[in-house]
């Protein structure tokens, strides 16, 4: 069933794919075009 070595992967799995997700907004907020274009599509919901 779930033995503790399967958990601890998925735990390492989840954590890892985190990470990514993370560098890759961070990645996205260096860039000051889309920050602006981030920033225009918000302001146009009011």
């Amino acid at each position: 069933m779930d033995t503790p070595a399967r958990h601890r992967w998925m735990q390492t799995a989840a954590i890892v794919a985190g990470l990514a997700v993370l560098a890759g907004v961070f990645m996205l907020y260096t860039q000051p075009a889309f920050m602006v274009t981030l920033i225009d599509q918000l302001w146009s919901c009011f």
